[in-house]
């Protein structure tokens, strides 16, 4: 399936409602901000390829309630997604477009580096942050790209932005997924880094919105690999995938707020829709 070629074919909502002390966000404030100033509408990639250096520098922002402060960047996010595209085995190849696979990893979290990372902890809205990433891939591809080469780069880095965001293509599915599988990598790999000191469980729950049989294997894998290391110390994973026992710091086996588990389960919505509770944690039965 193709994705749709003009922007008019996804309606961005309306803005939030504000109040006169809260001005209503957009990228040209942010752009307005950084400390070099960028100039649009050039000939030349270089101001678009200079802004893209944010995603380098920008953390993602989940860790750093944990006191994770020097983390991943939003940049080491896809760029591993990228490298999981391509261990896509020979069963998927002839269903999916493989390079385009890449592509959208390497796009999808492009607008970030305006928008920042929202996770759902931060009280913004599935649609405000549509709002706002939507109307960030418009600056990024139209005023920075728009006279590079004819904007045909530009336009395609936007069709590509809005098939992940609009996931309608099985291909955009395939990278859902992907960005599920990479979060749970990086969450094992901080629990180790830390030593046992540090219980990240509170993330193994998007292990339960991995919709296609490569990557439920591939996060079922990794669920089952976090197992040994704790009990190694003592401990055990439970259901959901905290940790039972006393001693580490995060949720410490303590069931996520009901704030954060509603935006959870909006964040990670697919659709429009939710599995429901029983789906959501049956990776976790299964990875045993």
């Amino acid at each position: 399936m193709a994705p749709p070629t003009a922007s008019s074919d996804h309606p961005l909502p309306a803005p939030s409602n504000t109040t006169t002390s809260t001005p209503q966000w957009s990228p040209q404030k942010i752009l307005s901000t950084l400390p070099h100033p960028l100039t649009p509408h050039s000939t030349s990639p270089l101001p678009f390829l200079h802004l893209l250096q944010r995603l380098k520098t920008t953390p993602r922002e989940g860790w750093r309630r944990f006191g994770i402060n020097n983390g991943e960047s939003i940049a080491d996010h896809m760029y591993r997604m990228a490298i999981l595209t391509l261990l896509i085995p020979p069963s998927l190849r002839s269903s999916l477009d493989t390079n385009k696979c890449t592509r959208l990893a390497i796009v999808h979290d492009m607008a970030e580096a305006l928008v920042g990372d929202i996770t759902p902890v931060d009280g913004v809205s599935k649609a405000e942050k549509r709002r706002r990433e939507g109307e960030t891939m418009t600056l990024l591809c139209e005023d920075f790209l728009g006279k590079y080469e004819g904007g045909q780069a530009g336009r395609e880095i936007k069709e590509l932005w809005w098939e992940y965001e609009d996931d309608l293509t099985e291909e955009a599915h395939f990278v859902h997924d992907v960005d599920k599988v990479e979060l749970l990598l990086q969450m094992v790999e901080y629990e180790r880094d830390a030593e046992g000191r540090l219980d990240l469980g509170e993330f193994a729950w998007v292990a339960g919105r991995v919709t296609g049989d490569v990557c439920k294997g591939w996060a079922s894998e990794i669920l089952r690999e976090r197992e040994p290391f704790w009990e190694g110390r003592g401990r055990k994973v439970g259901e959901g995938g905290k940790v039972v026992g006393g001693g580490v710091e995060g949720t410490n086996g303590s069931a996520p707020p009901e704030a954060l588990k509603k935006g959870l389960e909006e964040y990670y919505r697919k659709n429009g829709s939710t599995n429901g509770e029983a789906e959501t944690w049956k990776v976790f039965d299964e990875s045993r």
